[in-house]
């Protein structure tokens, strides 16, 4: 049982059965009830352990500090084994759909391991929960616990795809995946386009990527159409490279580590696409997935060559490692032309520079609309993952001017992600685009809140968030 308290020791429930156990605790004063502080006391009753946990400043709550003090309970939770949980929903100044939901999103969001890897006995077919049975009590809109869960769902499978092994988690099975999702959810539809489309359709910079890799790669359609009467369509563009060794331009060992994340932006659109299904959305959307390896080898790409684009744009080579814009290209040039979207957004593990910038947890956003922006920061304050606005001077185009190319695909270390952003705004032309580099939260170095592995899933919940938004607008 989790008994939560604001830090004045008052009981941020009405009621609960076990002030006598928990008095002693109190009085002592070691419980100081900070934000994220967990107590266990053990008693002799059905409950064997009744844990006090810390909301800090009841003026100061919010839905993010909700989320990451109940996402400490279930941590606590998980280190003592815990397979029965149920939980009391606070009282705070909060609209109470948003108290309960938050709390919801910290539990189920921490309550994920990813132990495939672990050997036979450990394995599943399923996203492993380490509590088996979580219990809300005071909930008085089960509706939005229902949703949570729906969209825990998705996460643990975008998380899992993304801490899958390279050599499981390829470019063609990302399309069965996608094949899988479409004929198994009502409403949603998979296109996949072979090497040889890729071919008919001019694709030169995937084609360009994949040439050293031994494994074929496909551009992935995942539609949903939840309101055709509405003339608004919205694209999401998701990188998918499996893999990234960096091709020529080598990465270094340690650098190469976490290169089977590199599709995290891929796995990203694919499972806010399945979730959009599931909660029957009335938005129609497009995930739209370039899957390739950026693989090295005799048939690898070249630095100083050129290479024509499927806008007919062509880019001379000067980092084979910047390989994510290059496919990214691609996908929007192909996206805009052939799905007509009004909106587009574009995911990805892009740049070092992102994180240099902004860290681990907070993810940085460009676009050239600024009501598609505005949309994204309303759904990131919401959701609680976090974006910041990002410039894209058009100055520093220059940087990407080329001897024999009409691009450079990189312009210099100096303000590397923006460059990277003005590099993808020249394959979208008039259409409203935004480009969210979530390089740094994506898959992180260590454990943290509600993010229990290095894979996060961080981006679905703000996409659906987006999504909604445009929904009801």
């Amino acid at each position: 049982m989790v008994i939560p308290f604001w830090d004045d020791l008052t009981a941020a429930v009405t009621e609960h059965p076990f002030t006598e156990e928990l008095a002693p605790l109190l009085q002592a004063g070691d419980f100081k009830a900070k934000q994220g502080e967990v107590s266990c006391v053990y008693t002799r009753g059905k409950e064997k352990r009744v844990l006090a946990l810390g909301l800090g400043k009841a003026e100061k709550v919010t839905c993010e500090t909700l989320r990451r003090a109940f996402a400490s309970a279930m941590r606590f939770a998980h280190g003592k084994k815990v397979k029965r949980l149920a939980v009391l929903v606070p009282h705070t100044r909060l609209v109470s759909e948003e108290t309960v939901s938050s709390v919801a999103e910290g539990l189920v969001l921490t309550n994920y391991a990813f132990t495939k890897l672990k050997g036979e006995a450990s394995q599943k077919e399923s996203p492993t929960v380490l509590v088996e049975h979580l219990s809300l009590i005071g909930v008085k809109c089960p509706e939005v616990v229902e949703k949570i869960q729906v969209v825990a769902k998705g996460i643990y499978l975008v998380r899992d795809w993304i801490n899958g092994n390279a050599d499981d988690i390829t470019p063609k099975m990302l399309a069965e995946l996608a094949r899988s999702l479409a004929s198994s959810t009502p409403g949603l539809k998979a296109h996949i386009l072979e090497k040889k489309d890729l071919e008919r359709e001019k694709m030169g910079l995937i084609l360009a990527v994949n040439r050293a890799s031994n494994l074929d790669p496909y551009l992935i359609e995942l539609s949903y159409q939840g309101d055709p009467s509405s003339q608004d369509k919205i694209a999401l563009v998701g990188k998918g490279v499996t893999y990234d060794t960096g091709g020529l331009s080598l990465k270094p060992t340690d650098n190469m580590l976490t290169m089977k994340c590199d599709m995290s932006g891929g796995a990203t659109v694919l499972g806010t696409v399945y979730l959009a299904a599931l909660l029957k959305l009335k938005v129609n959307v497009t995930a739209v997935v370039p899957a390739t390896e950026n693989s090295i080898g005799s048939k690898s790409y070249k630095l100083g060559d050129v290479y024509r684009s499927h806008s007919g744009k062509t880019v001379e080579i000067n980092n084979t490692d910047a390989e994510g814009r290059l496919v990214l290209a691609d996908a929007l040039s192909y996206a805009i032309q052939t799905l007509k979207p009004t909106a587009v957004v574009d995911v990805a593990t892009l740049t070092g520079s992102i994180i240099m910038a902004l860290g681990e947890e907070m993810a940085g956003l460009f676009a050239n609309d600024e009501g598609l922006a505005q949309d994204l920061m309303g759904a990131s304050e919401k959701t609680g993952e976090q974006l910041w606005r990002m410039p894209l001077n058009p100055d520093y185009k220059d940087s990407l001017r080329a001897d024999f190319g009409d691009l450079l695909n990189t312009g210099g270390r100096d303000a590397g992600a923006m460059k990277a952003g003005l590099f993808l705004q020249e394959f979208v032309g008039t259409t409203a685009w935004a480009h969210i580099d979530l390089a740094g939260p994506a898959y992180v170095s260590r454990p943290k809140h509600y993010w229990p592995t290095k894979a996060t899933g961080y981006g679905v919940r703000l996409l659906l968030e987006f999504l909604e938004r445009r929904a009801h607008s």
